[in-house]
């Protein structure tokens, strides 16, 4: 069997006793299944980091192969055209774009460096699978390196329409470097499409099948790949989080309110202003539900390093404070905002409690949150899912309420409709996205883009 060798910006090297999470888990048991390798940053910066060898560590099976940045290198690379550029971009939010020649000229010796250290430790039968943004130029550096064995590439965030990618400096050269993959990995038939269409017209490609470019001699196959979650798994421990401390003391404290809950990183693409207004909206349109209802919102605060997230956080700490001023009584707190993480099964307890599950991202890849919250639910007495329509999990849970993310009145309409709904309904709508996720798995994701680029490259 060939060894698999993933390679990300983050490489999540498992500590003493502790596993990571997320997606983290899924790509670490493809690797403990098929034999492998990972590699990428290890999260620290150091000023010796260019010239230091990969550090190796070996854990549950997998080979962790990671190198530090310098500071310079986490300030320009990471905080600023990965994080600064690309991900506003990839997520077509132009106002949020900040863009310096120096960072786009570290962006790129960074991926050159993550190509010098990865070369030494790949063997002839490897298959190498890239991912995200951060690494864009990675297979094509890779090919001119000599490296001729299966490459995929799978991209977590949205592809951008052929507009919106003509923002982005050197946007023909990301293209075209991205052509040099084997097999390119989209979340939705919309982001391949938008690749497709931008790849002919910006790089020069052509179309030689429906999932087929061809680019200076060099085929390479384009399909949507929707991450998915492990829907029995997380069903049962949220089942199992409900008797925890945490959850008698939040269904004590709420005194028989109904929760609408919402969970999220704190970035700009979450639409976390908006979802906030919206709550308040419902509250000045629908007056029925003050004293009835309470707002829980985890939003764990990250990259705060990046100028548009620092700015975020004192918009959000205003609204809060001004939301729970006006719309308050000495009894109730109708907006409950926690910047700090819990625990997965808590969140998981928190979703199976809460009547309404309310995520408005301005633009996201996929949302897994929506899955868990469809997957935690008691199918005798389910919650409601309020999903934003320019989510990619909307294209699989269209049973759900589907919102325009920057509309307050229509975030305030599904509240209420949400809230009043009856529980035939309720049923029904979680039925038919509950049924989307039958026999998904996370891991069942990753060995299907496997068959896919092991398929490619045969044929």
């Amino acid at each position: 069997m060939k060894r698999l060798v993933i390679v990300s910006n983050r490489v999540p090297v498992p500590k003493e006793g502790l596993r990571p999470g997320g997606l983290a888990v899924v790509l670490h048991d493809l690797l403990a299944l098929q034999g492998g390798m990972w590699f990428g940053w290890n999260g620290t910066t150091s000023a010796d980091a260019e010239t230091t060898p990969p550090q190796i560590q070996h854990a549950g099976g997998v080979e962790y192969a990671t190198i530090g940045l310098t500071p310079a290198e986490h300030k320009h690379y990471y905080t600023g055209f990965s994080n600064s550029t690309l991900w506003p971009l990839m997520h077509s939010l132009p106002e949020f774009i900040h863009f310096e020649r120096r960072e786009l000229s570290t962006y790129w010796s960074v991926n050159e460096r993550f190509c010098e250290n990865l070369l030494p430790l790949l063997r002839d039968d490897d298959t190498i699978w890239i991912h995200d943004y951060h690494l864009l130029p990675l297979a094509a550096q890779l090919r001119r390196k000599g490296v001729n064995m299966p490459i995929g590439f799978f991209l977590h965030t949205p592809f951008p329409a052929p507009d919106m990618l003509a923002i982005a400096p050197d946007g023909g050269t990301f293209l075209r470097d991205m052509l040099c993959a084997d097999l390119l990995g989209f979340q939705t038939s919309d982001d391949t499409a938008n690749f497709i269409f931008a790849a002919q017209r910006t790089a020069g490609a052509r179309l030689v099948a429906p999932d087929t470019l061809s680019f200076e001699g060099h085929t390479v196959r384009v399909g949507s790949f929707a991450v998915e979650i492990d829907p029995d798994a997380f069903a049962r421990t949220a089942a199992e989080a409900v008797e925890a401390p945490e959850l008698k003391q939040l269904r004590s404290s709420l005194a028989g309110r109904k929760l609408i809950f919402g969970v999220d990183r704190m970035d700009p693409t979450k639409g976390l202003c908006d979802r906030l207004a919206g709550y308040d909206r419902l509250l000045e349109s629908y007056p029925i539900w003050q004293r009835n209802v309470t707002f829980l919102q985890i939003a764990a605060e990250s990259r705060v390093d990046v100028p548009s997230y620092r700015a975020l956080r004192q918009e959000l700490e205003g609204m809060i404070g001004k939301l729970n001023a006006q719309r308050g009584q000495a009894d109730w707190t109708p907006l409950r905002f926690l910047t700090r993480g819990s625990a997965r099964r808590v969140v998981a307890g928190y979703m199976r409690q809460a009547q309404i599950g309310y995520i408005t991202p301005l633009r996201d890849g996929m949302n897994l949150v929506a899955k868990e919250y469809v997957a935690a639910q008691d199918p005798d007495d389910p919650g409601v899912l309020i999903l934003s329509r320019m989510a990619g999990a909307a294209r699989q849970l269209e049973a759900a309420l589907l919102v325009n993310p920057l509309d307050h009145d229509d975030l305030a309409d599904a509240l209420n409709r949400a809230l009043g709904m009856p529980k035939a309904e309720r049923r029904e709508r979680w039925q038919a996205c509950r049924t989307h996720l039958e026999g998904c798995t996370a891991l069942g994701w990753g060995q299907a883009f496997l068959r896919t680029l092991e398929a490619t490259v045969a044929r």
